[in-house]
């Protein structure tokens, strides 16, 4: 079995590019976690509204028809059951299996930081839900994510879900800082490495990849 190994040049090259691309995440990682927390701060949404936090003289929905005949509303559930019942991707949305006091199921959209339990364990008290509200939307015609959401129950309805993000949804820290800084060093090297190459081969210190062409001589020289 044949080996091959890149030339000496191009590992250097490589090393410099490298160097220099610790510069470029260094900034990255110094300027996307501010951007980050002004992000999060531009998507708090203030109690009342769809996504915070649901007081207390907001209507607790106990089924379907209360869903679907109020405009804003909570929903009550046990522990974490709201999280730990099924869930799955819809339309770039993660959305749970929610059941409600009378049994039915629904899918529903959460902000996570506004539910608020009561009791001493998140496992033993009740979660009030975020305030929430209807979104007409047929469900059924991904099956992808019926057969994720499903899993272990069905969905009592199929063409609404329940909204309890609205303009709070954030991005991971994940996806706003860890990806882009990635990106930023493989860019970096991308654009670094033919230049440190160039120029080395410039200087007679490597071969080209490509032979500069050598200029004609006219018939008058």
């Amino acid at each position: 079995m044949r080996r091959r190994y890149l030339r000496f040049d191009v590992w250097l090259c490589l090393l410099f590019a490298y160097l220099v691309s610790l510069g470029t995440t260094a900034v990255a990682n110094k300027l996307l976690p501010k951007m980050y927390e002004e992000h999060k701060e531009e998507h708090q949404v203030a109690a009342g509204e769809v996504g915070g936090v649901a007081d207390d003289s907001l209507f607790r929905a106990q089924s379907v028809d209360d869903l679907l005949s109020h405009d804003l509303f909570t929903i009550v559930s046990s522990g974490i059951a709201y999280r730990n019942e099924g869930s799955g991707f819809y339309d770039g949305m993660y959305l749970y299996s929610v059941e409600l006091p009378s049994g039915e199921r629904v899918a529903a959209r959460i902000n996570n930081d506004s539910v608020v339990t009561d009791g001493d364990s998140i496992f033993t008290g009740n979660s009030t839900l975020p305030v929430g509200r209807v979104v007409k939307e047929d469900l059924g015609a991904d099956e992808t994510f019926l057969g994720q959401i499903e899993y272990s129950d069905p969905l009592d309805r199929t063409d609404f879900y329940v909204d309890m993000v609205g303009e709070a949804e954030i991005q991971s820290e994940e996806s706003f800082v860890d990806t882009p800084v990635l990106l930023v060093q493989l860019l970096t090297i991308f654009l670094t490495f033919p230049v440190f190459h160039a120029l080395g081969a410039k200087l007679g210190l490597f071969p080209y990849f490509f032979a500069p062409r050598k200029k004609q001589k006219s018939e008058w020289e």
